[in-house]
């Protein structure tokens, strides 16, 4: 890139480690880089650097450090809460209820576990994304074992009601797993408060390392083991620890709620400026998700008439890195299937763009933005049939 301007405008996909978490971690790839398992010096700095991170991980979201359980992201957390609750209580019960937006890590995950016998209630979500909490307790059964309702939507930004959904499956007696991944360092998160019993974050969302995450359960939670051979992390998650990265992860989570309040309030005015401007230069623009209740770095706009992959192609060559979508999902020609379950039109889904924010942001970036997309739509919209199609219904010339 050199040479050549870069607008970063897809923090939810991942962050850069910041400086500090990098100068942290070094020492522990080349100098302090004992076996944790082992008993001699070196060995014992390393356990006292993992005891240290997970005391962090524990003091970002109010938990103890024995309920901290190191995975390598949110994609193995989220496995291992629901895989784990699922095996663990099969004979109690076979009932599992998601929402239909969730990330594909639990979604394939209980249409995995559907192929095992088990029973998967999907929650249709409103027209901006949340769950109904009337909808969640009439579905829970006696058969019901869990429910997974994650916190914030890595797509549309919309931020769930976790602790009253917490709260209708304590009532119940029904295990309530979230997945934090997009909220963690964004929005304040704690397991106590929100009631939760499991947790899923990773830390490439909060400027932290990739590959390395963690899983909140809750003391007297029971759930199988994901992964087996030695006896790291109490015995429930087998595997010589990534050490660097472990401390990485900590350092990471310390900092990013330090300055979530202010991290938080600047991202809100960026989005917002970002919103305004794009909503008085370009016509025909829906915006996806709560306009309120979202994450504060989140922007998701559906550009009618023209597909995302155009817009993400020219925003590229324009020097914005941007996204149409989850980034897992960046590969697929199918519509974002959150898009679809609030209600938006195959054709209408397809031209959507999400827009995230983050700490290297400024508001020269969001004007820089603001210049660069309106020729883009309208480039594409001249070359698009279904806007010829549009003008011709309206008689404009």
């Amino acid at each position: 890139m050199t040479g050549r301007r870069l607008v970063y405008m897809d923090h939810a996909a991942t962050t850069p480690a910041a400086p500090e978490i990098v100068e942290a971690m070094l020492p522990y790839f080349t100098e302090r880089f004992g076996n944790p398992s082992s008993i001699y010096g070196i060995a014992r700095e390393s356990k006292a650097a993992i005891d240290t991170a997970r005391e962090q991980v524990a003091h970002a979201i109010n938990a103890s450090p024995e309920e901290i359980y190191i995975t390598s992201g949110g994609t193995e957390s989220d496995n291992w809460a629901i895989k784990g609750v699922a095996y663990a209580h099969r004979k109690r019960g076979k009932r599992i209820i998601t929402s239909a937006i969730e990330h594909h890590a639990v979604l394939h995950t209980c249409q995995y576990l559907e192929r095992q016998g088990f029973e998967v209630t999907y929650l249709p979500v409103d027209e901006f994304g949340r769950v109904s909490l009337s909808a969640l307790a009439d579905a829970i059964t006696d058969e019901t074992i869990l429910v997974s309702i994650m916190a914030a939507n890595n797509e549309i930004g919309t931020l769930e009601p976790i602790a009253d959904c917490a709260r209708i499956c304590r009532e119940r007696g029904v295990y309530f797993h979230t997945d934090a991944v997009q909220a963690i360092g964004s929005v304040p998160v704690d397991v106590r408060a929100q009631d939760v019993d499991l947790l899923s974050l990773s830390a490439h969302k909060f400027y932290g390392p990739k590959g390395i995450g963690a899983l909140y359960i809750r003391k007297g939670v029971r759930l199988d083991n994901l992964l087996h051979g030695g006896s790291q992390e109490q015995r429930h998650r087998a595997g010589t620890e990534n050490l660097a990265g472990i401390v990485g992860m900590g350092a990471a989570i310390e900092r990013a709620v330090g300055r979530q309040e202010e991290y938080a309030r600047r991202l809100t005015s960026l989005r917002k400026r970002l919103l305004s401007g794009i909503m008085e230069r370009i016509e025909h623009v829906r915006l996806n998700g709560h306009p309120t209740e979202r994450l504060p770095g989140n922007l998701n706009c559906s550009f009618e008439f023209i597909e995302g992959e155009g817009m993400l192609l020219l925003l590229d060559h324009a020097g914005v890195a941007a996204s149409t979508g989850s980034a897992c999902t960046s590969g697929s020609l199918e519509p974002s299937h959150v898009l679809l379950a609030i209600g938006l039109e195959h054709a209408t889904a397809h031209g959507s763009l999400r827009l995230t924010l983050g700490e290297s942001n400024t508001e020269a970036d969001v004007d820089y933005v603001l210049e660069a997309l309106p020729p883009i739509v309208e480039r594409l919209r001249t070359m698009s049939p279904l806007y010829a199609d549009y003008r011709r219904s309206c008689n404009v010339q």
